[in-house]
């Protein structure tokens, strides 16, 4: 009988901690435990979005904090993938430790997100919740003759709150910026790498002046993901990647 109980209390010991080490994007940064896997990135730690083996959203979708889905190559540069393994589609996502809050956030990505499958999103967007979130998003949305892009604050249904536009991109390298202020927020897509928008490289321009740009609330959370729409296989039934070579904050 007292081997039964101490069974029983190793079982348990082992259950909760299995438990505790579990990943969860939205707790603050105290409770990140050293259990995750962490990367450096831009000059930023970010975690590994990881669903142990169960759907979630945004899909639902598995996720992975498998090497296979997110890596980080020798020039620096993110890789986010959806791969298959036995079977299962495994999306991935990464979340930023830190709250930057209030200021202009850059994206230059170094893969032609325009060819992505059509059940596939590619997502670069601040989230607190369901309705305090900022997007640029990458997708066709499962309908093949959709625009392939937006810029979106949510709830995005809300007349107004969305912008569509296509890439039509020359190359792979192409930038991307959300300038979040209290009274506004000034998105913008141009082909190749910086800051300048230009005839020449302009690919669209939205400013936001409507009811629901986020207050800087300090939980929010700088996201980047990869993942399939309704948790559809991808149409061509192959794996997806998206490539960032580097994420910029200017205050």
């Amino acid at each position: 009988m007292q081997f039964l109980l101490n069974s029983f209390k190793i079982f348990f010991s082992v259950t909760m901690l299995l438990w505790s080490c579990s990943s969860d994007a939205n707790e603050p940064d105290e409770q990140v435990r050293p259990t995750e896997r962490i990367i450096k990135f831009s000059g930023y730690d970010w975690i590994v979005r990881t669903s142990n083996d169960e759907r979630v959203g945004p899909g639902p979708n598995y996720f992975s904090d498998s090497e296979d889905n997110v890596w980080v190559d020798e020039g620096g540069r993110l890789h986010l993938k959806i791969v298959q393994r036995g079977g299962i589609w495994y999306c991935s996502g990464i979340v930023l430790k830190q709250s930057l809050g209030y200021g202009q956030y850059v994206f230059y990505l170094a893969s032609d997100v325009s060819k992505l499958d059509q059940h596939v999103v590619g997502g670069l967007f601040t989230y607190l919740n369901d309705e305090e979130e900022i997007d640029i998003e990458f997708s066709r949305w499962s309908d093949p003759e959709n625009q392939d892009s937006q810029f979106a604050v949510q709830p995005s249904d809300r007349s107004g709150n969305k912008e569509r536009y296509d890439l039509n991109l020359l190359t792979e390298r192409s930038t991307h910026s959300f300038n979040w202020q209290r009274e506004r927020i000034d998105f913008f897509s141009r082909q190749g790498h910086g800051l300048s928008v230009d005839e020449d490289n302009r690919i669209h321009e939205w400013t936001y002046k409507g009811n629901d740009i986020p207050l800087h609330k300090g939980t929010e959370r700088l996201r980047l993901n990869l993942w399939l729409f309704r948790g559809q296989v991808p149409s061509d039934a192959k794996e997806q990647e998206m490539v960032i070579e580097k994420v910029e904050f200017i205050k």
